[in-house]
């Protein structure tokens, strides 16, 4: 039932008409998204031929393909898009020829690390950030995923990395009007695991910020085992030089590849994060057209029925996988969003209490100070789902189970 879904999407916004303007066709005449020639202009500027495992193709002909033909990209997301395409495809170049002269030996484990996962607009970031402030605790930081090369070392030998991470982001900024109000980061603070995951192109990264109905029908029923599998290697490439420590991760789309998560990392402990999905629709949809809008020109009503769907999908998957695997019942953590916003403190006390690790004074004191000083974002316009354009009973009806599984209290807001 849920190929099939995913398979109406894929042809019924396949078949949309673009809006080809003059600019857009001046753009895919410079910019053109072509995985050949963008294969090898990464191997001319690299000097590199193998990308190593996981292969690059067909995932990269299937995004390319889906983002020219049912993307309705602008010509500045055209642009962005292939800068990005590029820069993927010359660090996975680098890093496996970094990789091949390590022999196994050198490479340390990943042992028992805490996956933050849950609805969007959650809690997840903020629990992230805070349980990120623990000296003993490692996260993957916005500049090490976006420059991992060379592999991190403690020092300030990273700094120059720091300040072109940053001036990306105060790019990306400038472009996207809105985005610090729904998603602040910054070069520092830590990223998600589905910015990972791009460098094998197989990543809702590029289902969440561009229209590809074709390459997420692709990714949904190949799956991400080989993504996990490179996520592990990318995590023993940055703790390679330095101690070793617990990893913190996080993205709300593991609750999509749980088997898949388990199967690589099978002493994982997840910490899943539940929220009003009426509230949740309102703030992710806000979101997701700030983002959709740097890349092409977002269809707001296909958007917004696509996002209620394949949510209430991803929660219902989510709860089969606990029904029929209980022997990781004791791997799950369930945390409310109110919970987290009203008590972080005693919330990151109740995530170390199940991980049954020691929460020092210096954690706590450095968590303190973050929660203290964290920088508040406000809209001044906060809409109702009947604003954006959702039935709200419907939308209601439709997250029922989970709300009854979890205990959580469905009202219109």
């Amino acid at each position: 039932m849920k190929q099939q879904n995913d398979a109406d999407i894929r042809l019924e916004e396949a078949n949309k008409p673009m809006n080809k303007t003059f600019a857009d066709r001046v753009s895919r005449g410079l910019w053109h998204l072509d995985s050949t020639r963008l294969i090898n202009q990464a191997r001319r500027r690299t000097g590199l031929e193998d990308f190593g495992d996981p292969p690059i193709e067909p995932a990269l002909s299937i995004l390319t393909r889906s983002l020219e033909e049912e993307g309705g990209l602008h010509g500045l997301g055209r642009f962005l898009m292939r800068g990005h395409l590029l820069n993927i495809l010359e660090t996975r170049l680098r890093l496996a020829a970094i990789w091949r002269e390590q022999p196994d030996s050198m490479l340390t484990p990943v042992e028992r690390p805490v996956f933050i996962t849950g609805m969007p607009r959650s809690g997840s970031t903020f629990l992230h950030e805070v349980l990120f402030q623990d000296p003993e605790s490692r996260s993957p930081r916005v500049w090490e995923v976006m420059f991992p090369i060379p592999a991190p070392r403690p020092g300030p030998h990273h700094e120059w990395r720091v300040r072109r991470a940053d001036m990306n982001l105060w790019l990306f900024r400038r472009l996207a009007p809105g985005a610090d109000e729904v998603y602040p980061v910054r070069a520092v603070t830590p990223h998600e695991c589905v910015a990972i995951h791009s460098y094998t192109l197989m990543s809702e990264e590029f289902v969440t910020t561009c229209r590809v109905p074709t390459y997420e029908h692709y990714v949904r029923t190949t799956g991400l085992l080989s993504a996990y599998a490179w996520e592990k290697r990318f995590l023993q490439h940055l703790q390679w030089r330095s101690p070793l420590k617990r990893w913190v991760l996080k993205a709300p789309d593991h609750l999509y590849a749980l088997e898949e998560l388990f199967t690589v990392f099978p002493d994982a402990m997840v910490v899943q994060t539940h929220r009003n999905p009426i509230e949740v629709l309102k703030s992710s949809m806000q979101l997701i057209e700030v983002i959709h809008g740097l890349f092409a020109r977002p269809d707001r009503e296909r958007l917004q029925e696509r996002e209620a769907r394949i949510l209430a999908d991803t929660m219902e998957r989510s709860i089969r996988f606990r029904d029929e695997h209980p022997e990781f019942a004791d791997r799950f953590l369930d945390l409310n969003y109110h919970e987290i916003v009203s008590d972080p403190m005693e919330t990151a006390r109740r995530v170390y209490q199940h991980l049954d690790c020691p929460l020092t004074d210096i954690a706590v004191e450095r968590m303190r100070q973050f929660i203290s000083t964290r920088s508040r974002y406000h809209r001044k316009h906060n809409p109702t789902l009947a604003d954006l354009g959702l039935d709200v009973t419907a939308e209601t009806r439709r997250f029922q189970n989970y709300c009854n599984r979890f205990g959580i209290p469905v009202q219109p807001v």
